[in-house]
């Protein structure tokens, strides 16, 4: 346990210092393990485990782009992302770990007490026992605090959940090396330095109901709210009910647009991802050495809340969106979800609806700003700058059939469900409620 946040970065300091890994690309077709499947093209593990890079062809009525086809990666095994919390002198403590993930620009950052996969924690790679992982699985001791299936990326996954849980406990729990106890307030603090708190750690913080302590207040409702848990509930059914998503597996090697290039495979246009080889290195992990296929965006992406008080309380403006991966037609999103530089060029009808508004607004209407990255176990160097922009006060309440406000506190809730939030409005919702 830290008494300042300054001796947290100290311990990670040492941390960093005393951990050694290696992250180098490589060819797709060199990756110890992996190849490309004669006829499909897909990429594949020689085990048939863990995850595999195949194609996939969309059609939905809900993006700017009403066709397009695209790698995706397949893995259709759920994950555990746990975090244990405890009580000392009164004040909930949660157990987070220093983690190494391959594609983080920073190679360490604070991940839940657990994060495995399937494969990890039932150790089909013959590696080491997952710490902490029987505080998660059936039978527990501790109380249940959140516990929730939930989406990855729709845009990367297709179809990907991971459980996220937080559980309670009272008993001893011995602290391994490269783990800490942290507080709330800590880290709220933490969740303002860039590239430190990972993804993981963010979407399971952000089912942390109401009634526990932040930055001094709780996270409970304030105030009145626009719509009532009835209307929020219609709109988001209507909207699967109205849009379409049809979308069909397809050989890597079918995949419009997309080629083998230079050890990778890359869009003809330069935009969007590439796929690419990594072979790995790693200290404290469950296997010391692997090679791996990964994700890597070209560009730094916008995630943003556009926000307005309405009758003096806090609202978000959520949209309904859909990606080719999508567990559901649609899940509930942020205002905006985009990597700006995709649509350099294009005229605004087919840029995304209030992509201008977030990156014009004047510094003064900004209430956060901070980078973060995405998932370092399949994305490399994936980055986010996470936004909450106020709104002009002549921006209408009425934003059209696929837009509705909420406050960050029915938004909360609806996280108690499966795939009614995406897990970027869940990372965005998480900073925003650590907000000073």
């Amino acid at each position: 346990m830290f008494r300042q946040t300054s001796e947290f970065h100290d311990w990670f300091a040492e941390q960093r210092a005393a951990q050694h890994h290696r992250v180098t690309p490589a060819p797709l077709r060199e990756l110890d393990g992996w190849s490309f499947e004669p006829g499909t093209g897909d990429i594949r593990h020689r085990s048939g485990r863990f995850f595999s890079i195949e194609g996939i062809a969309a059609e939905t009525d809900n993006r700017e782009v009403a066709a397009w086809s695209q790698p995706i990666i397949v893995q259709p095994e759920s994950g555990i992302l746990g975090i244990l919390v405890k009580e000392f002198a009164g004040v909930p403590h949660f157990l987070l770990q220093v983690k190494m993930e391959p594609g983080n620009i920073n190679i360490l950052q604070l991940s839940p007490t657990v994060q495995a996969t399937r494969s990890n924690f039932t150790r089909v790679h013959q590696g080491n026992a997952v710490p902490y992982l029987e505080h998660f699985l059936a039978p527990r001791t501790g109380r249940v605090v959140f516990d929730a299936l939930q989406s990855e990326q729709g845009s990367w996954f297709l179809g990907k959940r991971n459980r996220n849980m937080i559980i309670e406990v009272d008993g001893d729990v011995p602290v391994r090396d490269g783990f800490c106890w942290l507080t709330l307030d800590q880290i709220g603090e933490l969740l303002n330095v860039e590239n430190l708190v990972n993804m993981d750690t963010r979407t399971v913080l952000s089912g942390l109901p109401d009634g526990w302590a932040v930055q001094g207040r709780t996270t409970g409702a304030e105030g009145r709210a626009l719509h009532g848990t009835a209307e929020l509930l219609s709109w988001f059914t209507e909207a699967k009910a109205s849009h379409r998503l049809d979308r069909r597996r397809i050989p890597l090697a079918e995949v419009g647009g997309w080629a083998e290039a230079d050890g990778a495979v890359v869009h003809e246009s330069g935009r969007f991802f590439k796929v690419i080889g990594v072979d790995v290195e790693a200290q404290g992990r469950e296997v010391s050495r692997w090679s791996q296929p990964m994700i890597a965006p070209v560009g730094r992406g916008v995630i943003a809340f556009l926000t307005r008080r309405i009758e003096g309380t806090l609202h978000l403006l959520v949209k309904a969106r859909t990606e080719a991966g999508s567990f559901d037609v649609l899940e509930m999103g942020p205002t905006v979800q985009c990597t700006p530089a995709n649509y350099e060029g294009l005229p605004a009808g087919s840029r995304p609806r209030f992509l201008d508004e977030v990156l014009s607004a004047p510094p003064g209407r900004i209430l956060l700003d901070v980078v973060h990255s995405e998932e370092g176990g399949r994305f490399y160097h994936a980055e986010n700058r996470y936004l909450a922009v106020e709104a002009p006060e002549d921006f209408p309440l009425d934003a059209g059939p696929d837009h509705i406000w909420m406050t960050p506190h029915q938004l909360g809730a609806m996280i108690r469900h499966a795939n009614h939030v995406n897990v970027e409005a869940r990372n965005l919702l998480a900073c925003l409620r650590f907000l000073r």
